[in-house]
């Protein structure tokens, strides 16, 4: 009688809070880029507020943001991609100062936008140690956060001729984009991407587009 090994792939096993070793490797280097980019994000918006650049200097800065992060996606694989999210993540922390500038200025506008960023991390960790404490899989939502993106998107355009609609598009924003921590962690914890840079990117995005939506908000209940 022949007996046959049984090899398990550790990397495609169900778990809650296990993980491969590879896998933690991606994990521990995913946050550890997201913490050096949002650092950076915070220089680049502290020395556009500083500058006193304007909305045009913002949008200029968060389109040349672009420019990095096409890069990014070409040369994922290669050393050029931690410089390029850098230099990405700082492009769109200037195209940020503006909108901080703005928040700031308004009666209380400290405690709002300090508010905003308490929320948005406490928020993000929330989901984040959720999915690692139930082990949940939540790539499955892929396709109905990207349909609710193109809605968000296509309000947001409306919004600038409906102003009412604004704090509606900002609360469905903020759900939206919980909804992208809870589907990128899964992917990252389950295994499903393996490219830290880019998990990194994905992850800057959910949580810097999570505070816009929340200070958007916090903004909205100010003036009222």
């Amino acid at each position: 009688m022949r007996t046959e090994a049984r090899v398990i792939d550790l990397s495609r096993t169900e778990y809650g809070t296990f993980a491969a070793p590879d896998t933690n490797r991606v994990i521990r280097n995913t946050y550890q880029l997201l913490a050096l980019s949002t650092a950076v994000a915070g220089v680049g918006a502290g020395i556009s507020m500083l500058a006193g650049f304007g909305p045009l200097a913002g949008i200029v800065f968060t389109l040349l943001g672009l420019v990095p992060l096409f890069y990014l996606h070409k040369k994922r694989n290669t050393a050029a991609a931690v410089p390029a999210m850098l230099t990405f993540t700082a492009l769109s922390g200037m195209g940020m100062g503006p909108t901080l500038t703005h928040y700031i200025n308004m009666p209380g506008g400290s405690s709002t936008v300090l508010t905003a960023a308490v929320v948005t991390t406490a928020v993000t960790l929330a989901l984040t140690a959720y999915v690692y404490k139930t082990g949940k899989d939540f790539s499955r939502m892929g396709g109905f956060l990207f349909a609710g993106l193109i809605v968000v998107i296509l309000a947001s355009v409306a919004a600038m001729f409906v102003p009412a609609m604004q704090a509606g598009v900002s609360a469905v924003a903020a759900l939206l984009f919980s909804g992208f921590i809870l589907y990128d962690t899964s992917r990252l914890v389950r295994g499903e991407e393996t490219n830290y840079v880019m998990a990194a990117v994905s992850m800057y995005l959910n949580v810097l587009n999570l505070f816009l939506s929340v200070l958007q908000l916090l903004g909205f209940s100010s003036n009222d």
